[in-house]
């Protein structure tokens, strides 16, 4: 696996499990088992993250009886492991629109959405195109007058 694609996936492992416990109540395996059909995530990774949530406030658990071996320890959302859900979810997709609009493809002439100067007006030098259809990157740096 390609190593990036590793850190986003831990990158928001715990605003999945929080997302997964805001539907229904969970225990462990089932966890790992739905974060490994939906990102591939291992099941090793699980369990030392619910016990930090746990400890964080996340999330508490309870025991509920298993006709097929021991009790299961669920666990379920506290509210401020909802407040964090939603805190995290908002950051997510603020984030994740930025990114899209970098990774965008721009039609040819068109200006990037991110070339734009420090007032927010489109940077001319990024609307020009040379021979080949292609904007050239330009990259603008402030100068500062070091002289007292």
């Amino acid at each position: 696996m390609e190593p990036n694609l590793v850190q986003f996936k831990k990158g928001v492992l715990e605003l999945c499990v929080l997302a997964l416990l805001s539907r229904t109540d969970s225990y462990g395996y089932d966890i790992a088992s739905r974060l490994s059909d939906a990102i591939d995530m291992g099941e090793g990774t699980i369990y030392p993250l619910m016990r930090r949530m746990q400890k964080d406030g996340l999330v508490s658990t309870y025991f509920v009886e298993s006709s097929s071996g021991p009790p299961r320890k669920y666990y379920t959302l506290t509210e401020t492991g909802r407040r964090s859900l939603e805190a995290q979810r908002t950051a997510w997709v603020t984030f994740t629109q930025a990114v899209s609009t970098i990774l965008a493809p721009v039609a040819k002439g068109d200006t990037p959405p991110h070339a734009k100067d420090r007032t927010g007006t489109r940077n001319a030098a990024a609307t020009t195109t040379d021979t080949t259809g292609h904007s050239p990157l330009t990259v603008q740096k402030p100068f500062r007058n070091t002289q007292p």
